[in-house]
């Protein structure tokens, strides 16, 4: 008895240190030493699925983004309710952004680096012959232009008014523009998300939409990050901005 009483209190502190460790993964979310939520996380994985490269092409997959504001002009047929979504559009990216980064609607195309058409396919593809071939299957598109240090620098995207609703239309509005700021992939991994791949109407941002244009234009992130960069620098700003 007083042997096994001798090696219960030796095995009590291994005991108590292993309930403990064991407690601690499994209230912490990063087993790899993190202290960061399970919604964290996913923010974080979602931003590797939708920011790192583009839905067609080859191009690599790194973070793009504007480092100069984003001047937009208008041009086909818009409604007036078009025009009231891009501006609110507008006003909810801006407030996200807190790296300098703005969008602003200008009348002059010689000011602009960025068009948006409100049309049909067919004058689209006059304009952007290279497109030709997207406009058939898809009522609306994006296309951007980045430099060597993946700093997007110019872009146009297209909303079909002649195949889609207004609602559609609105939500075309808010997919393609916000792509086109280098969140430029859909996932099937979220339905409410403005990024997700099936077929939806949503006219607003999921609130994980809006963490992803956040740390985009936060001021810590950078362009040009891989997979694994990305990663460590997403984890780092969110364990600052606590």
């Amino acid at each position: 008895m007083h042997i096994r009483s001798m090696n219960s209190r030796l095995l009590l502190p291994v005991i108590l240190f292993l309930m403990i460790w064991i407690y601690s993964c499994s209230e912490g979310d990063d087993p790899t030493g993190g202290e960061h939520t399970h919604y964290e996380l996913s923010v974080i994985d979602y931003f590797k699925e939708i920011a790192l490269g583009m839905e067609f092409g080859n191009a690599s997959e790194v973070t793009r983004k504007w480092d100069s504001e984003m001047k937009l002009f208008i041009g086909g047929e818009p409604v007036a309710d078009l025009f009231d979504e891009l501006e609110e559009i507008k006003d909810e990216i801006n407030d996200l952004a807190t790296d300098g980064f703005r969008i602003e609607i200008v009348d002059d195309t010689a000011q602009a680096n960025y068009y948006i058409y409100f049309g049909g396919k067919g004058n689209y593809a006059n304009i952007y012959p290279a497109e030709s071939n997207l406009v058939n299957s898809n009522w609306g598109l994006f296309y951007i232009y980045w430099n060597s240090a993946n700093h997007i620098y110019s872009g146009h995207m297209y909303v079909d008014i002649e195949r889609a609703n207004l609602i559609e239309q609105k939500h075309l509005l808010r997919e393609e523009l916000t792509q086109s700021l280098g969140l430029a992939k859909d996932s099937p991994m979220y339905i409410e998300s403005i990024f997700q791949s099936a077929w939806t109407k949503t006219n607003e941002y999921a609130q994980i939409d809006k963490e992803l244009i956040r740390l985009l234009y936060h001021p810590l992130m950078t362009a040009g990050l891989n997979s694994i960069q990305v990663d460590q620098l997403l984890k780092e700003i969110i364990a600052t901005d606590h």
